[in-house]
């Protein structure tokens, strides 16, 4: 990689404003406000509105839509052609 030409890539605190999960991972993004982690080192923190803690995909609370009645609702408009 060319020097100088890249953001930073540090540790980061993301914090989940919906469910208010916390975790430490790399990442290029920066921010002003910090946080005190496990490890007794401080981190710059990012809230963030929803993430795999807090989203209905990742915690198995998504709706499931009627796929049986839009293939019935399909066979009755175009199944008898």
């Amino acid at each position: 990689m060319k020097p100088g030409i890249h953001p930073a890539y540090e540790p980061v605190v993301f914090r989940d404003s919906a469910s208010g999960t916390v975790f430490l991972t790399r990442s290029t993004m920066t921010s002003e406000k910090t946080i005190e982690w496990e490890d007794g080192r401080t981190y710059p923190v990012v809230d963030v509105e929803i993430s795999s803690a807090s989203h209905p995909f990742y915690t198995g609370t998504a709706r499931v839509l009627d796929t049986a009645g839009r293939v019935e609702k399909f066979q009755r408009r175009y199944g008898a052609r």
